[in-house]
């Protein structure tokens, strides 16, 4: 006899990206349409076609690690303690000895440490092998910034990291779900994190042709379903929430702010970057979401899209939703927002802000805007909450991410209501 899987609960919230360095400056940035897009200050411009992303301005790692750590580390983990920081304190979850077995982390990127595999690259090129820094392999591989928060939390449970292109930090959410619910751990510190403006994370970009040219107008460049995007914008940081047993946030008296009822996965199985026909894949991603959380496409109230500014990738998400939720999305009832219009793409990380900002769309009872639409494409036919948020009962919401090689994620969210 199979057991009755137990409820997750979400009880804490970490966002950090060019928009703001915590989860209240992200959301009053998006409410704001503030764009984080602007010029790349990291690095030397000379020969670059793509010179603009959406950065973290001013950020300080040594708030979140001491000086002689933080060197040891890239970026990516930096973003990774800041924002699991915020969620931490935000929960209020205290890690004891009787916690700490079953207290887990499971943090995803795309990428890790391009910072530091280019930075000793150029080293080793300059002076040779010797010259390559110790901590570089600890300093850029992608289940480092899982480890370091495990470390810094003494989480001594489950300790993983997903890496799955744009998908890796929903992938992430999705599992750390999926642990608790099965009784492998109580709580979990779940998203991604990501740290790719560098040289060759925005030129490799730019060279597929992936990237908005918008050169002279950064602040406007990521226009999702706008009949003129080109391209996305490259953003960093991260999204972490902290995922709760629901009996066991109850026992300590948690402020709940949502719970998870659902998670999808599908392969397009069709391109290693493009997606398939009439975004099929994505349609399955959602129906498997849906189907797990038992509700029926007239339940969710918003979908905040993965939609990255790409000519196709929109209008094949559009379509996906569209069939998804017939009607309801036809008739404009459905609201449907890209936050990256704002934010950039987080890549790896985008699945955790994103899963973020859904949750606090729900408590708000506020869709946040799609900005710079000037002229929709014709392709794309819903209601994307055009440049300025909409007021909203939003009691249950999907969140999508998808990732190169047809790796696709979607998760569902309930507004927290006791009964």
């Amino acid at each position: 006899m199979q057991l009755e899987a137990r409820r997750v609960v979400v009880t804490g919230i970490g966002l950090i990206c060019g928009v703001g360095k915590t989860a209240p400056e992200v959301w009053d940035g998006l409410l704001a349409g503030r764009s984080g897009m602007a010029e790349i200050q990291a690095f030397d411009l000379t020969g670059h076609p793509v010179r603009f992303a959406a950065e973290v301005k001013d950020f300080d790692p040594l708030l979140f690690v001491e000086k002689k750590e933080a060197r040891k580390m890239g970026r990516f983990i930096h973003f990774a303690l800041a924002a699991s920081a915020e969620a931490m304190q935000h929960s209020g979850l205290q890690v004891t000895p009787e916690v700490a077995d079953r207290f887990g982390v499971h943090i995803g990127s795309g990428i890790g440490g391009f910072d530091v595999i280019e930075r000793e690259h150029s080293a080793m090129l300059a002076g040779g092998p010797r010259k390559i820094s110790p901590f570089f392999i600890p300093g850029s591989i992608v289940n480092l910034a899982a480890g370091h928060v495990s470390i810094r939390y003494n989480a001594k449970g489950p300790n993983e990291a997903t890496a799955t292109a744009c998908t890796s930090s929903a992938h992430s959410i999705g599992d750390a779900f999926r642990i608790i619910q099965r009784g492998d751990a109580d709580a979990m510190i779940a998203g991604g994190t990501e740290a790719a403006i560098t040289p060759m994370g925005v030129g490799g970009f730019a060279a597929m042709k992936a990237l908005s040219t918008r050169n002279d107008d950064p602040e406007h460049a990521c226009r999702p379903w706008d009949k003129d995007r080109d391209g996305f914008v490259v953003g960093e940081g991260a999204g972490i929430l902290i995922l709760e047993e629901l009996e066991f946030a109850k026992a300590r008296g948690a402020n709940i702010l949502a719970e998870i009822l659902g998670y999808g996965m599908s392969a397009d199985a069709f391109h290693m970057t493009g997606m398939a026909p009439e975004g099929e894949g994505c349609f399955r991603a959602m129906t498997a979401a849906l189907q797990v959380a038992k509700l029926s496409p007239d339940q969710i109230d918003y979908v905040n899209a993965h939609a990255t500014s790409t000519p196709l990738g929109d209008a094949l998400e559009s379509k996906a939703i569209e069939h998804v939720f017939g009607d309801r999305a036809r008739n404009h009832e459905l609201l449907v927002s890209s936050t990256k219009s704002m934010t950039g793409h987080l890549l790896g990380g985008a699945g955790g802000l994103e899963a973020g900002i859904t949750i606090l769309a729900m408590q708000h009872g506020i869709a946040p805007p799609t900005t710079n639409i000037v002229e929709l494409d014709p392709e794309c036919r819903l209601n994307y909450v055009p440049n300025k948020p909409q007021p909203a009962r939003i009691d249950y919401a999907l969140s999508n991410s998808f990732g190169f090689g047809g790796t696709n994620g979607s998760l569902v969210f309930r507004r927290w209501m006791e009964s």
